[in-house]
């Protein structure tokens, strides 16, 4: 059984959390402008995504990133705020009223409050959101949650490579080469949002096959919200 530590909102762990800190700013943005303008399908405008993408600073999504691919930033283009924007409206933290996107009254009492934010937020976004829908072929990874996360708690603890996680999650890949599915669904569906939540940290590394090569370790915020089976093989038997 996975368990989720009550996080305070004074760690400093919680400086990890990209999505903690887009939710943060997010809200600041909707205080001082009343709320968030939307397009006719609902979408967020490209204003508030252009100034989202300098602000939140998201890492490898940052507006150097965004704006070597795209002259104009639309919530499309955005991966990360297209998520974002999704759970706060499944969690019922935010609604679409009169052209406007705004808090609701539980979105308000997170305001001033990182840790009940990523303690209401991670769990439903790794747990509940379909990560798959972003994979090639839109298949869900062999495995559950209970299984990376135990695995991930150990192999991460110095860092690993993807090319390492895969083959000890799934094996080694197809000798003849070319796209590994398998490696591909693992970054997307588990290793990026544990990274969007702040939970691992990714060393990205550049080229073709950057996945494999990139390293991921565990971050402060792991240690500090998760209580899992394999803690005394990753050195965790001192945690209290």
């Amino acid at each position: 059984m996975i368990e989720f530590r009550q996080i305070d909102d004074a760690n400093p762990a919680l400086a990890h959390s990209p999505m903690v800190r887009a939710l943060e700013k997010t809200f600041a943005y909707i205080a001082e402008h009343g709320g968030i303008g939307l397009t006719p399908s609902k979408a967020f405008k490209r204003v508030f995504v252009h100034w989202a993408a300098r602000e939140f600073d998201w890492p490898g999504y940052t507006e150097e990133d965004l704006f070597a691919i795209n002259k104009v930033l639309n919530e499309i283009d955005f991966g990360p705020l297209m998520d974002l924007h999704d759970v706060v409206i499944a969690l019922k933290i935010g609604r679409h009223y009169k052209g406007q996107f705004k808090l609701t009254k539980a979105g308000q009492g997170l305001v001033g409050h990182p840790g009940r934010i990523f303690g209401i937020v991670t769990p439903f976004y790794l747990f509940e959101v379909n990560h798959a829908r972003f994979s090639r072929f839109d298949e869900p990874i062999l495995g559950n949650w209970d299984v990376f996360l135990n695995v991930l708690n150990v192999e991460t603890e110095d860092g690993a490579t993807g090319a390492d996680l895969r083959q000890v999650l799934f094996g080694e890949p197809d000798p003849a080469g070319g796209f590994d599915d398998v490696l591909s669904r693992l970054y997307i569906q588990v290793l990026r949002p544990l990274c969007w939540t702040g939970l691992l940290h990714m060393d990205r590394a550049k080229g073709f096959r950057s996945t494999e090569q990139s390293v991921f370790t565990k971050t402060p915020l792991w240690k500090a919200a998760l209580r899992l089976e394999t803690d005394r093989m990753a050195g965790g038997a001192t945690r209290h």
